[in-house]
């Protein structure tokens, strides 16, 4: 019988280049374990990460009667617990070396006393965290997507094309907005010249209830803040359509695939009368890659939206293994591969 596969918290290799990695070995302390030894305790909070230079862990969970289920298995090139060196978190399963492990260990306060320099560097690496916790996001969102679920409605069909290909772009909106925006949580570390700045790159969009942002497969052009109203996000899954997400003021749309360069994984369509600020794919990377203050406090932004997301995707995935433990959902829920997905992400930030 083979072992379990590498779960979300295993991270693909190629995310830091040499810079990134450079910055680790500035940060990390070398760390070793014999095979058998504890990494991470299941159910501790979490101080920092782990990214493995050499060796193999296995991350288990406990279950009632002593027993455990493994969950993932990583190796060299990963890294663990990426997400406490964002925010506070409680790690959810045990990490046992399988071998002797060598590793890079990276405190998070370390991890924030870095970032503040705001170095060529420092980019890079918050870069590549922000990769990681996309890739996380779209591991786990197509694990709840397979799985059916009761409440979820017949899929219309939908025109082809941008819908938003003949809506106006403004550069205001038909209330004041300047002083609305700092309240924002998107902008909650921004100054008056930091909104200025994205401001000067960015147009806003009016639009009515159940009007259309972007479709599945689209190619990206521009990610939204938004203001005022709500965005649904939803996919189609056969004859059907599952929501993922109702998003209001202040969340970021379409940044995750703006970010990493990919198609729209999903639709998007307002909830209601709406209010969008639209920044473009050229003005992102303009601010994203400014290498300033401003672009240091967008990147906290997008990591805050993708830790936000993480917990909504567990919120859903918590809900399907306790439906998948009711007798008539069983067949169609694989509980052991949601909860491997659930726990194997090794920590969950903001609990």
């Amino acid at each position: 019988m083979s072992g379990p596969d590498p779960g979300p918290g295993a991270q693909p290799p190629g995310l830091l280049d040499e810079a990134g990695m450079e910055a680790l070995r500035r940060l990390g302390k070398s760390v070793a374990y014999v095979e058998g030894a504890v990494l991470l305790q299941q159910g501790r909070q979490v101080r920092g990460a782990f990214f493995l230079e050499s060796g193999e862990v296995e991350a288990r969970v406990a279950l009632p009667g002593g027993d455990h289920l493994p969950v993932a298995r990583l190796g060299a090139g990963s890294m663990l617990g990426e997400t406490a060196l964002l925010e506070q978190g409680i790690c959810s399963a045990t990490v046992v070396a399988r071998s002797g492990v060598n590793a890079l260990f990276v405190d998070r306060d370390d991890f924030r006393a870095f970032v503040a320099q705001r170095n060529e560097a420092v980019i890079g690496l918050q870069h590549a965290l922000a990769l990681m916790l996309a890739r996380k996001l779209r591991a786990l969102n197509a694990k709840v997507l397979a799985c059916d679920a009761p409440e979820d409605p017949r899929a219309q069909d939908e025109p082809r094309g941008d819908p938003l290909a003949n809506v106006p772009r403004k550069g205001s909106a038909f209330f004041e907005t300047r002083r609305f925006l700092p309240l924002l949580a998107v902008f909650r570390e921004f100054g008056e010249d930091d909104i200025d700045r994205v401001m000067a790159r960015a147009r806003f969009l009016e639009l009515p209830r159940a009007h259309r942002i972007f479709a599945a497969g689209q190619a990206v052009g521009a990610s939204w803040i938004v203001v005022r109203g709500a965005v649904e996000i939803s996919a189609r899954r056969g004859a059907k359509r599952r929501r993922i997400a109702v998003l209001g003021p202040g969340e970021w749309v379409g940044v995750m695939s703006q970010l990493d360069g990919s198609v729209h994984g999903a639709d998007a369509r307002a909830r209601e009368s709406s209010v969008l600020l639209e920044i473009g794919r050229a003005e992102f990377d303009a601010l994203y890659g400014a290498g300033d203050a401003t672009s240091a406090r967008i990147q906290r932004a997008i990591h805050r939206a993708f830790l936000q997301a993480l917990k909504h995707t567990n919120n859903q995935l918590t809900r399907l293994i306790s439906q998948g433990r009711i007798r008539s959902h069983r067949a169609s829920v694989p509980v052991e591969e949601l909860q491997a997905a659930l726990y194997g992400q090794l920590c969950h930030a903001g609990v």
